[in-house]
């Protein structure tokens, strides 16, 4: 165990440097120049080269590198351009908004994912598996950007019953107001006892999360269904039912554990995919999380912004499918660990 996991943390970092690599090489090649937009209209050509020489940017991209990868050894990701605070300070106050989003999604994805799996499987060529398998062909044929347009102007421009974007509204944030120690608002409106604002912190969540939602349980739903397929048809499970096993039990206990396997891929790829689709939904809702944060980078030619993201979610990403390895080890120790 101890060698895979420092086989697995030197892939890591391996990877995390090829991507730092790239994301670093695209970022100053590609068409803009930070410096114009910080200096406004029509700036001199003293003016420009004075900071590019601040910003390191008249040296050559292999030692900007070299630079950047010093700081980063030393744990810092440089400053943003726009805000003109440290990439760490503001990635950690929007941390807590992107987190609190993706993993309530998740958690949704998987608690009503995997039971709509189980339902279509069992119920074959019913009316109940045509319309799980329809709506799961629906989920992965739609952009999440539509996804997300039609819910604003179905629950927010028709009925009015949700609001339209941020995580909380300021009038009650002000009226009620509440400490952000995890920057997580459920968690920090709880701890206050504010429940007004608890609940506006709910009523902001509803539309972003099930965005994600909708565009990531597709998957899940169909991985769940013909992988429970597959294994219902199986010598074992047709034993079981001929010894009197009750249904319940094979589809709950012995099916669906054959299945965890293939499932906990995808919940690990849906959860990746969630970190990307977040970076779409938190602009369409205004959400004060890393993926905004990372369009205005990318707008704006903030260099340290975006490599700041960048690496965050990377290293996201590469932490769950470790975790996702050692859980087949866990689920079924008779799977050797590569």
């Amino acid at each position: 165990m101890k060698i895979y996991l420092i086989q697995r943390l030197a892939q890591m970092l391996v990877i995390l440097l090829g991507v730092l690599m790239l994301t670093f090489v695209l970022s100053r090649i590609l068409p803009g120049s930070p410096v114009e937009m910080m200096l406004g209209h029509r700036p001199s050509p003293e003016q420009i080269e004075a900071v590019r020489t601040e910003l390191g940017l008249d040296k050559p991209i292999a030692m900007q590198f070299m630079v950047y990868l010093k700081g980063l050894a030393q744990g810092d990701l440089g400053t943003s351009l726009h805000t003109g605070q440290p990439v760490t300070s503001d990635l950690f106050n929007r941390f807590g908004a992107t987190f609190e989003l993706t993993t309530i999604a998740l958690l949704l994805v998987v608690v009503m994912g995997i039971p709509l799996g189980v339902v279509s499987a069992v119920r074959q060529n019913t009316l109940s598996d045509h319309l799980v398998r329809s709506g799961s062909i629906a989920g992965m044929a739609l952009p999440v950007f539509l996804i997300a347009m039609l819910l604003q102007m179905l629950f927010y421009g028709q009925l009015g019953w949700f609001p339209l974007q941020g995580r909380i509204n300021a009038e009650i944030a002000l009226d009620y107001p509440f400490a952000q120690r995890t920057g997580l608002y459920l968690v920090d409106t709880l701890l206050a006892g504010q429940w007004p604002a608890f609940k506006s912190a709910v009523l902001h969540l509803v539309l972003p999360v099930f965005t994600l939602v909708m565009a990531s349980i597709a998957v899940v739903t169909r991985i769940t269904r013909n992988t429970m397929v597959e294994v219902l048809q199986q010598d074992h499970i047709r034993t079981l039912q001929a010894y009197g096993v009750s249904r319940r039990r094979i589809y709950y206990r012995y099916a669906l554990k054959a299945t965890l396997i293939p499932l906990l891929t995808v919940i690990g790829l849906a959860y990746g995919y969630m970190l990307g689709g977040s970076v779409v939904v938190e602009f369409i809702f205004d959400w004060p999380g890393m993926g905004g944060y990372a369009v205005g980078g990318i707008t704006r030619n903030d260099f340290p912004a975006v490599m700041g993201v960048t690496l965050l979610l990377a290293v996201i990403y590469l932490s769950m499918n470790l975790v996702i390895d050692l859980l087949y080890h866990l689920v079924d120790p008779r799977l050797e660990l590569p």
